[in-house]
């Protein structure tokens, strides 16, 4: 992880420097405005007090473009002086990742939440301390959408997480492109809104505006209507009649289906802002070379029907948006009868729409996979040393220095491997020993394999299977389910997957734990054995040390692991290494009297 940090450090060091200069230029320019204003108007009062009125005002209109000029060079600076922090911040962020801190990030996903999802609670994929959290750079919408949906959902063809892999590389080498796409998102990300009622209107037509009478009657009628105005305030022998009835005509037009006009103007007004910030992401998107299949495609994809840029075509809509403006403006209501604007607008957009309305939801969804691939980059691009994982056709896995990739500080590495003649394992060890934590650690690092990007191990390799946990588990009070009977409802869908959904990976924590231990134990045995049957792989960790009679019994096709403890200056310690075998050491009575409970001494 060193040469990320540097990278991070050095460029937060660069743009320190060129925010210091920008600041630098950004307090000239408000003196020069400040003194611009002072002295230009003191000497055009002079001038016009003293030598001519005319040159004093005309020095005083030269004041006011000099003054406009400036500050219009001022916002220029003070835009890029945002830009220069915002880009700081993402490499604080770049560092926090990297150190731990990322699960002080704000946004945790924690709406993609699913219990009902395979692995999706067990495995930490949204909410604090999550997946999500840990690499998400999506500020968009659909952006965030996209990412969700790639951690719920992985890709099934190994092809396809192949081609996924060689662009998370391709995204991991370009940090700058990446961090000013990000950039653009973020700089209204507050002001960014749901797409979906601007993608229903992008799906609509309204053919009637594109009817040619239609268009010439709203270009000729308001000529029409200014030029009477004209004429009868100059007198020009125009009766007051005339311009009055073909105002009120054009009031009446307005009325027709006005409130349906004013909806339609309305949704697409509001979407001004976002609509900017699309168009400059997708600038991006378009402009820099590719050379990964997975974003080569895409691109491809960013053009409408004539070949019209999608860029330029959401840029010609968000300039469309900015015509409509504020419908309760008394001005613009006067503005309005006497122009037309409003149909103005709707025969505009529905030209916009006949040339990209149905590409729209499209290049939204590029951009949105662009986002989520981009926060995908950051694992590669953070963890170098990572292997890419190699997914091929034989069931199991094999791993080489696999840790939990969201442990950043305290994490252990154990090698570890299953396949078709050992399918299931029994982790045993005592509590707090690491069980849980090494079945996270192989379920999270699958879920990596799945989704294109490194895992943490030194080397790793694994089929493409369907995972399933069953982790956490409580009671449904709404439901009136207790954790047991929740637990045994996860269970049968695992069995029934294993059944039709093969070839199944499964991850069982602590199985039964709600019942007796004699149930508990015949009921875990069962479980195993039809599991086993059903060709199922997966891991079960437990305090049943019986079960682990279960790899005679199988002749090897289910293997013993376990964690151990040990103790150091009368303290209880773990060194959470894998080792073969079931465990011998227990420390559960070590606990009990930890919490202060006094115990029989033949205990």
């Amino acid at each position: 992880m060193k040469e990320p940090c540097k990278t991070y450090d050095r460029r937060i060091k660069a743009y320190e420097r060129l925010l210091e200069k920008q600041q630098q230029t950004a307090n000239r320019l408000s003196n020069y405005r400040l003194i611009a204003v002072i002295l230009g108007f003191a000497l055009a009062f002079f001038i016009y007090r003293t030598l001519n009125p005319l040159m004093g005002l005309s020095f005083g209109f030269l004041t006011l473009i000099l003054f406009g000029y400036l500050a219009f060079l001022h916002k220029h600076v003070l835009s890029h002086l945002n830009s220069s922090r915002i880009l700081i911040e993402l490499n604080r962020t770049g560092e926090n990742r990297l150190s731990g801190n990322w699960v002080t990030f704000s946004d945790s996903g924690e709406e993609f939440e699913d219990k009902d999802h395979p692995y999706a609670s067990d495995l930490d994929l949204f909410g604090q301390g999550s997946f999500f959290q840990w690499i998400n750079s999506a500020h968009t919408p659909m952006g965030r959408e996209a990412l969700a949906n790639i951690l719920k959902n992985p890709l099934k063809d190994p092809s396809q997480i192949m081609e996924r892999q060689a662009a998370v590389t391709e995204l991991a080498r370009k940090l700058d492109w990446r961090q000013r796409f990000e950039l653009e998102g973020i700089l209204i990300s507050n002001q960014l809104k749901p797409p979906a009622p601007l993608l229903r209107w992008a799906e609509e037509s309204n053919e009637a505006y594109l009817q040619p009478s239609l268009k010439l009657g709203v270009r000729v009628l308001p000529a029409v209507t200014l030029l009477m105005i004209i004429l009868y305030a100059f007198h020009f022998f125009v009766l007051w009649q005339i311009p009055v009835l073909l105002v009120l005509i054009q009031f009446f037009l307005l009325r027709i289906y006005g409130k349906n006009r004013s909806q339609v103007l309305s949704t697409v007004y509001r979407y001004e802002d976002s609509l900017k910030t699309y168009a400059h992401m997708l600038k991006r998107l378009e402009k820099r070379p590719f050379s990964s299949p997975w974003l080569k495609v895409r691109q491809e994809n960013l053009h409408d029907l004539k070949g019209k840029t999608a860029y330029q075509q959401i840029q010609k809509l968000s300039k469309i948006s900015e015509r409509i403006s504020d419908r309760e403006n008394a001005i613009f209501l006067i503005v309005n009868i006497l122009t037309l604007w409003d149909y103005r607008c709707m025969i505009a957009l529905e030209e916009w729409k006949k040339e990209s309305g149905k590409r729209l939801k499209l290049w939204l969804k590029v951009l949105a996979e662009a986002e989520a691939l981009s926060s995908l980059a950051n694992v590669r691009f953070d963890n170098p040393e990572w292997a890419m994982p190699i997914i091929d056709n034989q069931n199991g896995l094999s791993a080489k220095k696999m840790g939990h990739p969201l442990l950043t500080q305290k994490r252990v590495c154990n090698d570890f491997e299953m396949n078709q003649t050992s399918t299931i394992t029994l982790i045993t060890g005592s509590n707090m020993s690491g069980k849980s934590t090494f079945l996270r650690t192989v379920g999270s690092n699958l879920v990596l394999s799945y989704i294109g990007v490194p895992v943490c191990a030194e080397q790793f390799r694994c089929s493409r299977m369907n995972l399933w946990t069953c982790m956490r588990v409580s009671d449904n009070l709404e439901q009136s389910i207790s954790s047991f009977y929740a637990e045994i409802l996860r269970i049968k869908q695992i069995v029934e997957a294993a059944k039709t959904d093969k070839p199944v990976f499964f991850l069982l924590d602590e199985i039964f734990k709600g019942t007796n231990s004699h149930d508990r134990h015949f009921g875990a045995k069962a479980l195993i054995k039809q599991l086993q049957k059903d060709g199922a792989l997966g891991l079960i960790s437990t305090h049943d040390l019986e079960l682990g009679e279960l790899e005679k019994e199988s002749n090897g096709q289910m293997r013993n692991y376990h964690f151990r403890e040990y103790y150091q200056n009368q303290e209880i310690r773990f060194d959470y290494t894998l080792r073969k075998g079931i465990s011998t050491t227990r420390n559960a009575l070590y606990l009990i009297k930890m919490a202060g409970i006094e115990l029989e001494e033949n205990t």
